[in-house]
């Protein structure tokens, strides 16, 4: 099992693993979840895959993707967009509600956001816990490199049975939502007392 974060700076060394990724989303979010996302060539993307965003991926030696995640910065602007979390609060995204936070969604160099994060389905019941802790390991190690104290995510409400066992301080930052028949909240990755 391999981790890789990609850029657009690094994505030519890594063949069709940027690729794969987004094949991987397509098949989850617009196949299994039949989730309304932008999709093409058999990729799912959004207005939040742009060269401000890196993309953290599990992978086998093959390439074949095993979870994925995308981390956008907060100071983020691409047209009328920010970041998923804040351009939700401010009502410009009509699938998630605009009062998923306590308080106003931060910008800031040292707070990023962690959205699409993924396990694929064709990873065996058997080690999707391993996978599932080697991409938040892989995540926290991502985002502390990119200067990030903190990362606001959009979860399943049922963070707090795993939190403890992948090592991330997590706290709520919003009310438990129903959306898409599933209970998520927004919470925050807390990576400041793992700094160096």
């Amino acid at each position: 099992m391999l981790t890789t974060t990609l850029s657009f700076e690094n994505l030519h060394n890594h063949g069709e693993l940027f690729a794969n990724m987004l094949r991987a989303r397509r098949e989850l979010f617009i196949v299994h979840n039949k989730w309304d996302l932008p999709e093409a060539m058999g990729m799912e993307y959004d207005q939040y895959d742009t060269p401000a965003s890196r993309w953290v991926v599990v992978h086998d030696e093959l390439g074949q993707v095993l979870a994925g995640n995308r981390l956008t910065p907060t100071t983020a602007k691409c047209g009328i967009y920010t970041y998923m979390i804040r351009d939700a609060q401010k009502g410009l995204l009509e699938t998630i509600p605009s009062h998923l936070l306590y308080e106003e969604a931060p910008v800031s160099e040292t707070v990023w956001e962690s959205s699409r994060l993924f396990v694929s389905h064709n990873v065996p019941a058997g080690i999707r816990r391993r996978v599932h802790a080697q991409l938040v390991l892989e995540i926290s190690k991502a985002a502390r490199n990119l200067g990030a104290t903190q990362c606001l995510t959009l979860l399943n409400a049922n963070w707090p049975r795993w939190a403890g066992r992948v090592g991330v301080d997590m706290t709520a930052m919003g009310p438990v939502m129903n959306i898409a028949e599933v209970d998520n909240q927004v919470v925050s990755m807390n990576f400041a007392s793992n700094l160096h």
